[in-house]
């Protein structure tokens, strides 16, 4: 594979990657995905910590092959006066450098985004965290599960009266890192007008509510505090997952005025589909659970595939709740490339997933593995102009390292 991908949507554009983990990483991936050059500052020795999460293979976490595909690793530390002197050169040097630690750790390494715009007035910064970088909460610690607390999501997510439930992946950091690629976007057009950067500051909890749809303006309008509903959809009926005679279950969205009496015709119950009453969504709300009650009958005389095979020969939307296992196999995804298999260094293959989103001249590609910490090191340094000896001076003092393998 190239070091660098020669076309993308944004090849030429140069990215510094601070921070570790998953919001900050993840929003450089995306970047990385559709052709920026992103540099990954990690540590000396151990790097990343998420080289280490989850499963592992051959010492790395598989992970890692997903979230830092397509980058350079630069292993500096940041904690001396050395290496954060590389970090300002690289700074100089970049359109983008995307950090998420906690609120100050910059300027308390000499990094703060203002005196980094001093050097390079063009650098927009993105900065990623728990509550913002102002406001009372600004010093906590806040992870992506606070995040999603503090927003109202967890409240949300579980069936009615028992305890609320982790969504089961890293939902907060991974819509605060797309947040933040959306802020990139936004400000690298503005700076074709002005020629000017700017500071993005993204807090995990906004923006996660940013996607809580109508929950504040209910409670503004009306005192009404939303609360867990399972599979439902609140509001919008009937749309729920319903027990099928096979022990699965099929989620049935018949929530639309002509979808509900196609599905009423499906489920034979004609008395329904021509009840004026439940002609639209609000008198179909008010009678969810006969609704619910008369759909879960029909799908328990049937299996899964029974049920979506009869539903999409009435194009009522329907789906079957898909493990990973389902994922690998399904037809669609391989359809799409979302079903990439790719060589690691070993010789061995892996499956991940293809690069969203699809665009039809430039689309994003996997141009290069996810690189051992300080594989590019060397090069990287020579590029912003250390020589040789400087280099052999930062490695024997513990500044800067690079991989031996």
């Amino acid at each position: 594979m190239t070091s660098l991908p020669t076309a993308g949507a944004l090849t030429g554009l140069k990215v510094l990657e601070l921070g570790q983990l998953i919001a900050g990483p993840f929003a450089a991936k995306t970047l990385a995905d559709f052709g920026a050059d992103v540099i990954k500052i990690e540590p000396p020795g151990a790097g990343d910590p998420l080289r280490n999460w989850r499963l592992l293979k051959n010492g790395t976490s598989v992970w890692w092959q997903v979230q830092s595909r397509n980058k350079r690793s630069v292993a500096v530390d940041l904690r001396q006066p050395e290496g954060q002197a590389i970090v300002r050169q690289l700074a100089g040097e970049v359109d983008v450098l995307i950090e998420n630690f906690r609120p100050g750790a910059l300027e308390g390494w000499g990094l703060s985004p203002d005196s980094l715009l001093e050097d390079n007035p063009r650098l927009i910064v993105l900065r990623v965290s728990g509550y913002g970088q102002t406001g009372p909460y600004r010093d906590r610690p806040g992870f992506g599960v606070v995040g999603e607390a503090m927003s109202g999501l967890r409240h949300l997510t579980a069936e009615p009266g028992r305890v609320p439930v982790r969504v089961g992946v890293s939902i907060g950091d991974t819509l605060a890192a797309l947040h933040g690629v959306i802020g990139i976007l936004m400000a690298l057009q503005e700076r074709h007008s002005s020629g000017k950067g700017q500071v993005i500051d993204v807090a995990l909890y906004e923006a996660v509510f940013n996607c809580m749809e109508s929950l504040l303006p209910e409670y503004s309008a009306f005192g009404a505090v939303r609360g867990p509903a399972g599979s439902a959809l609140p509001g919008i009926a009937p749309s729920n997952a319903y027990m099928c005679a096979d022990g699965g279950y099929a989620l049935i969205a018949g929530n639309g005025d002509s979808i509900f009496k196609r599905l009423m015709t499906i489920i034979g119950r004609d008395d329904l589909r021509d009840d004026p009453t439940l002609a639209d969504n609000a008198g179909r709300v008010q009678r969810v659970s006969e609704l619910d009650s008369a759909i879960g009958q029909w799908t328990r005389r049937h299996t899964v595939d029974e049920v979506l095979a009869a539903l999409e020969g009435a194009s009522v939307p329907a789906g079957r709740i898909y493990t990973v296992a389902d994922i690998a196999a399904d037809p669609h995804y391989a359809a799409r490339d979302m079903l990439q298999q790719v060589t690691l260094d070993d010789g061995e293959t892996l499956t991940v997933p293809g690069i969203v989103p699809k665009l039809s001249r430039t689309p994003g590609i996997h141009h290069r593995n996810a690189p051992r910490v300080g594989q590019d090191t060397l090069e990287v340094l020579r590029q912003i102009g250390l020589t040789q000896e400087q280099i052999a001076q930062l490695k024997a003092g513990g500044i800067v390292a690079e991989s031996q393998s």
